[in-house]
């Protein structure tokens, strides 16, 4: 049986990366970090996959990483 991919939430995202919650959602904006997966109506997280994989190559990681994925 593979790994799960867990969902994790910003403040574990903002303890691993190092960034301030306002450059997250920068980035995100601007396409040069993950975006949230909802969760439930008032929540949201990340795949812990895609952001070992920002923290891997924070530069050169692009979205086009997301949609080789599904």
């Amino acid at each position: 049986m593979p790994d799960l991919d867990r969902i994790i939430r910003i403040r574990t995202v903002l303890a691993r990366t190092g960034l301030s919650r306002s450059t997250l959602y920068r980035k995100m904006n601007e396409g040069t970090f993950p975006s949230q997966v909802r969760i439930s109506v008032h929540g949201a997280g990340w795949r812990e996959s895609a952001i070992n994989r920002w923290i891997e190559d924070p530069v050169g990681w692009r979205p086009e990483c997301e949609a080789k994925r599904s």
